[in-house]
């Protein structure tokens, strides 16, 4: 069982409400702590296998909207002594729980909080001197990659590129309506790939690349194989976040999608060839449209929402106008895929 520590501080007046909280909703523990100097009450809550989404959610509605309160959550390895559930026979306790709400419940207590994925995916949204460092860096192991037609050299490129985080804030800041994070997730998605399309032509303008490597050249086409991919790379890394996946190799599949396309459309702009340039264009689209929209499934899939019922309004908006916008440019590649493979 994983445990987690909830500590809140809380005023004075709200201490007694935030303390029934957890025992109504399955703590194992719940401490009181003396006052603090400024007077406000530290209580520390042990969870097990419980909803800390709706936990959280509690919590929050009965300190209000004062700010004079925090919670922080820390992971916790092991608690001892620990109790056990018994998945036996509870005798006439209450009514026995169908096979579909236990499923929910197992998912809720897997699932991280709202605000754990938040802060999870805000620092991959920003544009800071290791993110920009790192697109070069594996930009030009890239573009070396498919330069020299190797499948090594470009999974290298794969495992530094940084291109997971932003994509991830994305579809999570239209889950939950929060357009601030939506906004700085496209801007540094945005400078991401166009750094990406830069350094890979200035490199191409130095060497020019060999238009008989294998991997530069299917790198110039979008087929539905390529959407495949993309639609699988999206729907693993909000997986990736939302379960405790492995972010580094499910970074490696986003990597796949975006950074190889991206590069090779910057070496076909700098060498003047449009026709390979449009066509590596189209795959970099594509998989831009497939990862998000996929994500933004996934993470409605697993119930990611806003707290407040006008917050829930406005990410309905955001998630609708998101999804319509990728759907809409997913069909378009789709019907040019199916008119370039009937011309040849």
């Amino acid at each position: 069982m994983a445990f987690k520590l909830v500590q809140v501080v809380t005023p004075p007046d709200r201490a007694s409400a935030v303390a029934t909280i957890g025992p109504e909703m399955g703590a194992a523990d719940v401490q009181v702590g003396p006052p603090l100097a400024d007077g406000r009450i530290p209580i520390t809550l042990l969870l097990g296998e419980i909803d800390r989404q709706a936990l959280l959610d509690r919590l929050q509605a009965a300190l209000g909207e004062s700010g004079d309160w925090r919670i922080t959550i820390l992971p916790t390895d092991t608690a001892i002594p620990r109790e056990d559930k018994d998945d036996g026979d509870d005798g006439d306790e209450g009514p026995e729980e169908t096979k579909e709400g236990k499923e929910e419940r197992r998912q809720a207590e897997e699932r991280a909080s709202r605000e754990e994925l938040h802060h999870l995916v805000a620092d991959g949204a920003r544009t800071n001197q290791n993110f920009l460092l790192l697109v070069v860096l594996s930009t030009v192991v890239a573009t070396v990659g498919l330069e020299q037609d190797s499948v090594a050299i470009l999974i290298g490129a794969m495992v530094i590129a940084p291109l997971l985080g932003p994509n991830v804030a994305f579809a999570f800041g239209a889950a939950i309506g929060d357009r601030a994070l939506m906004i700085e997730a496209v801007r540094t998605a945005v400078t991401g790939v166009s750094l990406s399309i830069l350094i890979a032509g200035l490199i191409a303008l130095a060497v020019r690349p060999d238009l008989s490597s294998g991997e530069l050249m299917a790198r110039t086409d979008l087929d539905y194989a390529g959407i495949a991919l993309a639609l699988a790379s999206g729907a693993a890394a909000a997986l990736s976040v939302t379960t405790g996946l492995s972010s580094t190799l499910v970074g490696v599949m986003v990597a796949v999608a975006l950074l190889p396309p991206a590069a090779t459309l910057g070496m076909m702009i700098a060498i003047g060839e449009w026709h390979l340039a449009i066509g590596a264009g189209m795959l970099l689209a594509g998989n831009v449209a497939c990862v998000n929209l996929a994500a933004q499934v996934v993470f409605v899939w697993k119930g990611i929402k806003p707290r407040l019922w006008a917050e829930r309004r406005n990410a309905r908006r955001a998630m609708a106008i998101s999804v319509a916008t990728w759907v809409a440019l997913i069909l378009v590649l789709v019907v040019l895929i199916a008119l370039r493979q009937a011309s040849v």
